[in-house]
Formats: C-alpha cells, sequence, structure tokens
C-alpha cells in the first residue's frame, strides 16, 4: 500500500514549470516597463548567486538605479488574486534574507557602495503596486 504523494508526470511538471517561467518573465517585463516610466534605469535583470558555505543562494529580479544614484533591488511577485494576503505578503522573511544576501554579493563587486533600498512591485490581477523600501538590509 503507497502512503507518499502521487508521482507527478514528468512531462506535466516540465509544463508547469515553463508556464510559470512565462508568467514571471511577463510580470517582470510590466514592472520594470512600470519603473522606467518612473524615471528608473535598468541596471541588471535576474541577477543570481549560488549556493556559498552558508548553504543559500539567491536571485534579484531587477536592479535598478533612480535619478539621484540611489540603487534599487526589486522583487518583482505577481498573483492571480489577492487571496492568501496577496503577492507583497509573499515576500516572507526568508525570501528578504535571500534578497539581502545576492545583494551583498552585487554591492562587493562596486569600487563604492551607493544608497541602496529594496523594493516589491506586487501585482495582483492587472493590479501593480509599487512598494518602496519595502523592508531594510538589517
Amino acid at each position: 500500500m503507497w502512503f507518499g504523494k502521487p508521482r507527478k508526470d514528468p512531462a506535466s511538471a516540465q509544463a508547469a514549470a515553463q508556464a510559470r517561467a512565462v508568467t514571471g518573465r511577463t510580470a517582470e517585463d510590466r514592472a520594470l516597463a512600470h519603473l522606467q516610466g518612473q524615471g528608473l534605469r535598468l541596471v541588471q535583470r535576474n541577477y543570481r548567486v549560488a549556493r556559498g558555505p552558508s548553504r543559500r543562494g539567491g536571485e534579484i529580479d531587477l536592479i535598478l538605479r533612480e535619478r539621484d544614484g540611489t540603487l534599487v533591488f526589486v522583487e518583482v511577485r505577481a498573483r492571480q488574486g489577492a487571496g492568501h494576503g496577496g503577492a507583497a505578503a509573499s515576500v516572507t522573511f526568508a525570501k528578504q534574507r535571500s534578497l539581502v544576501y545576492a545583494a551583498q554579493h552585487y554591492l562587493m563587486r562596486l569600487s563604492a557602495v551607493p544608497p541602496c533600498r529594496f523594493d516589491v512591485v506586487a501585482i495582483d490581477g492587472e493590479a501593480l503596486e509599487w512598494l518602496r523600501g519595502a523592508f531594510d538590509a538589517g
């Protein structure tokens, strides 16, 4: 008798992963267009850090620069609706730690560290909300 989770069909799992990737890319495109419309300039997209000695890694969806030179690390979250707290609520403390880790890694490459902040672009259905300074690195 089998009591574990039912096994997923590899083909349907791959199709679901591809659909999530397309949804994520579309949300990032929409967020980027919105932020650029507000005067921010794209520095880098999808900055990834592999797992290090602490066994964690991270990815920053968008890195942009404000007109005043502030470097903005942006997490983009999209949900079909606002159920379960919506897209913004899905940026958990663990996710924030991962973003801070990736940002620290990115900043080590620079000769001088500019002012920085962490923003979230939350997309719930058609509604887009830009949360400036959504959380702190500390």
